[in-house]
């Protein structure tokens, strides 16, 4: 079975920086050695969005432009980490953050469909 799992939200004021962590962990029961990795964010009200995705075969990693400049995703070895580094946080960043998880061939795009994922970790920023 395969188990998603997020970690390092959290309460910051606005302009403070977070960084969250997710792992993968069991057997996919799929023959493709490399994931697509996503982090999606869903506020109160808001349908869920996708903030980035990366490919763990080349590292290559896709952001939602509105979040540009600001948070940056990284992976880590073995290829089933990943971060996500917020800084520059603003109140309407606060939200439920994702990471989620497909096996996968070719890197994905911020709309691809992902059939793993975490239960989500808080993130709260007041002004």
């Amino acid at each position: 079975q395969v188990r998603v799992v997020e970690s390092g939200g959290g309460s910051v004021e606005a302009g403070g920086s977070l960084r969250l962590s997710c792992s993968v962990s069991g057997d996919t029961g799929d023959d493709r050695v490399h994931l697509c990795m996503g982090w999606f964010r869903q506020s109160p009200g808001k349908e869920r969005e996708a903030v980035g995705v990366v490919f763990t075969g080349d590292g290559v990693v896709k952001y939602a432009d509105s979040l540009k400049g600001r948070f940056t995703i990284s992976q880590d070895k073995p290829e089933r980490s990943m971060y996500l580094q917020m800084d520059g946080l603003k109140p309407e960043d606060t939200a439920v953050y994702y990471c989620a998880a497909r096996p996968a061939i070719f890197r994905c795009r911020l709309d691809s469909d992902f059939d793993y994922w975490g239960q989500g970790t808080q993130v709260n920023v007041s002004s």
